[in-house]
């Protein structure tokens, strides 16, 4: 039998146990499906506008599995029609012909070829559309709302924002994907179900090795010099008076064969530093191991683990040690109010903006609509009570510090996740734990000839501290 014989024969099965309800029915949701489907990547490649996370849900995933079951349904009835039949003794032995010299029948099959291929060619689009979209920060953090609001907030609100959540949460490969989209069904069941913890925990035990993530751009081997950091900060008295501290840091890396700097003397080629903590957020270190520049090992003992805990498996220091909330940071109270007056979105000329919008944020609200709505009407009646005629005469800057003052709590306070004023630490510097983990005078070797430093300028030099105009600004050519 050759091809053209065999081909007649697939052609004449598929039209005669074609001929059933299941079958049609898949056709229909196939072709339907797929015209939807080109009409609306159509419309995403013209629009200028992306599609919303629920709209992205089915486009990208919901129309395409129809898509997939239509295909499915086609064979499927023609199988259930020939078992049936074949069961009751009614199938033929020798199916109708099609007579292929019809041009009538030519243009049904060629029909047919034609919706084939493009039906092949849409699974493959959509499979790749909806791989990318479920890998795209969008799905990650507003898919699921209440559990990843505030992540997808903060990520938004980060220098990392341009960097997808899979290009540090997925790792490469086929196993990493899988892995990731198996966690992702747990997580979806969770949400459906109401089932997921509150707050997200953190830190995240299954992140990737920072070397394949946070070093992909930063090399701490090639960092050198130093850096300036200028912390605006203010005071809560009547006129706000600002309180600036300038920094130099000592960042440090590789100068030649010598570690320098902070990262120097942190993160190496081969492993520097690790250590054992007794609690899940690695605040409490009872023991760390630094390799010095000999190659020696030395042993640094402090703290008490608390009542319940228990030494957990000791772990190489890497950039998240310190670097915990890169492209997911929260503000305390007073930082996110500092913050917003630098950048002016609360004007410094409201008397005691800064004493009132901080009691203001750390009143504990039910919800976060709740929060904001009377965190609004705080501030307008404060003004209004104390300050008559500067609301009258300025209430434009009281509504904008109004809206300032909102912005900074719902950026950083969920009630529905408990979510509040540190709940997720920032371990960049001291002012929330931070270096004091190690660098509080206490951890030292058994023999107590050597202990971990808590000498400021270890780490960097201050050139200016709670100063209204530092000099150093000025000489600089920044003020």
């Amino acid at each position: 039998m050759d091809w053209k014989d065999r081909m007649t024969d697939w052609f004449r099965l598929a039209f005669f146990y074609g001929d059933n309800w299941i079958s049609i029915l898949g056709g229909i949701l196939t072709t339907g499906t797929g015209f939807t489907l080109l009409w609306s990547w159509f419309r995403e490649l013209a629009s200028p506008h992306s599609a919303s996370p629920y709209v992205g849900i089915l486009l990208f995933i919901l129309l395409p599995v129809v898509f997939l079951v239509g295909l499915v349904m086609m064979p499927l009835g023609m199988w259930l029609r020939f078992r049936k039949m074949r069961k009751a003794g009614t199938a033929p032995e020798v199916t109708p012909k099609v007579d292929l010299t019809s041009r009538h029948i030519r243009k049904v099959l060629t029909m047919v070829a034609i919706a084939t291929g493009l039906n092949i060619a849409l699974l493959g689009v959509a499979t790749v559309r909806g791989v990318e979209y479920m890998d795209s920060s969008k799905f990650c953090g507003l898919t699921c709302h209440t559990p990843m609001i505030m992540e997808y907030r903060a990520f938004a609100d980060s220098p990392h924002s341009r960097v997808g959540c899979a290009q540090c949460h997925i790792g490469p490969g086929v196993d990493s994907f899988f892995a990731a989209k198996m966690a992702g069904v747990r997580q979806l069941f969770g949400v459906v179900f109401n089932n997921y913890h509150r707050p997200i925990p953190s830190p995240v035990e299954s992140l990737r090795p920072a070397k394949e993530t946070c070093e992909a751009c930063h090399w701490p081997q090639k960092f050198h010099g130093n850096q300036i950091l200028v912390r605006n900060h203010y005071l809560d008295d009547e006129g706000n008076t600002p309180s600036i501290t300038v920094l130099m840091l000592k960042i440090g890396g590789r100068s030649g064969e010598q570690n320098t700097g902070i990262h120097g003397r942190h993160i190496d080629t081969s492993e520097r530093i690790s250590y054992v903590a007794t609690d899940e957020r690695r605040q409490n270190i009872v023991k760390v191991t630094y390799r010095d520049d000999k190659g020696n090992l030395v042993e640094y003992f402090g703290g008490e683990a608390k009542e319940g805990e228990k030494p957990r498996p000791e772990r190489k220091m890497d950039c998240v040690d310190c670097h915990n909330r890169p492209t997911h940071a929260f503000e305390s109270p007073e930082w996110a109010i500092d913050h917003r007056i630098t950048k002016g979105m609360i004007s410094r000329e409201l008397p005691f903006i800064k004493k009132k919008a901080v009691e203001l944020l750390k009143v504990p609200y039910r919800t976060q609509a709740e929060g904001a709505a009377a965190i609004a009407k705080g501030i307008v009646d404060f003004y209004q009570t104390s300050y008559p005629a500067l609301y009258r005469d300025k209430k434009a800057l009281v509504d904008a510090a109004a809206a300032g003052v909102q912005d900074a709590y719902t950026r950083n306070v969920y009630p529905e996740m408990k979510l509040t004023w540190g709940t997720h630490p920032n371990q960049i510097g001291h002012q929330e734990g931070g270096c004091f983990r190690c660098h509080d005078g206490s951890h030292s070797t058994k023999d107590g000839s050597k202990t971990i430093a808590a000498d400021c300028d270890s780490c960097h030099t201050i050139l200016a501290q709670d100063d209204p105009d530092p000099k150093i600004l000025k000489d600089l050519g920044t003020r």
